[in-house]
């Protein structure tokens, strides 16, 4: 130890003294790759490349958070007005007349595109807010769903008046809560 440097009060080390060190001090599953020490304690290390970090980061982009909500929201909204429509007729009681299929399915058409439009609409605003809601706190955890959940439902319910704001925010984030324990517990 005496003929080594000391310089600012660290021991300086030769790379052949570093890599004996670090191989005592991690044991033999190491990796030394530039300036990084990664340890292979649970299989092998996969270093991204910059290709794969892009599209991982694009992803996972609040923009196309977004746009999957809005298409999924779509789609599911669009299968359930359909299924909706098909169960629920809109002409009934003792007046109503026999529709001709072209009306039916004209009706079938806007019950499903109402709620395809509906859904896509809920579907877009909660994932915007809750990625922004995520990007603000710098965290991934259950309060981000279940605050952006309160405000979907606040801002859906405001609608039809403060009361129906505050009962579909309290609603929306239970619902969001529950859904997020669900998926982070299976």
């Amino acid at each position: 130890m005496s003929n080594r440097n000391i310089v600012n009060g660290r021991i300086e080390l030769s790379e052949d003294e570093f890599k004996s060190t670090l191989f005592s001090l991690l044991g033999p599953q190491t990796t030394l790759q530039g300036q990084i020490i990664i340890p292979k304690t649970y299989g092998p290390v996969i270093i991204k490349t910059n290709e794969e970090k892009m599209i991982e980061g694009a992803f996972e982009s609040c923009m196309f958070k977004c746009f999957m909500s809005c298409t999924l929201g779509y789609g599911l909204g669009g299968v359930i007005g359909l299924f909706s429509a098909s169960v629920n007729p809109t002409i009934t009681g003792p007046d109503a007349k026999q529709q001709t299929a072209r009306e039916v399915f004209r009706d079938m058409k806007a019950t499903t595109m109402s709620h395809a439009k509906n859904f896509a609409i809920v579907g877009a605003m909660f994932a915007s807010i809750e990625c922004a809601i995520e990007t603000y706190r710098g965290k991934s955890d259950w309060k981000n769903g279940t605050g952006a959940g309160g405000i979907t439902g606040g801002l859906i319910g405001l609608r039809a008046g403060v009361k129906a704001g505050l009962l579909g925010a309290a609603g929306f984030a239970a619902f969001s809560s529950v859904i997020d324990y669900y998926m982070r517990h299976r």
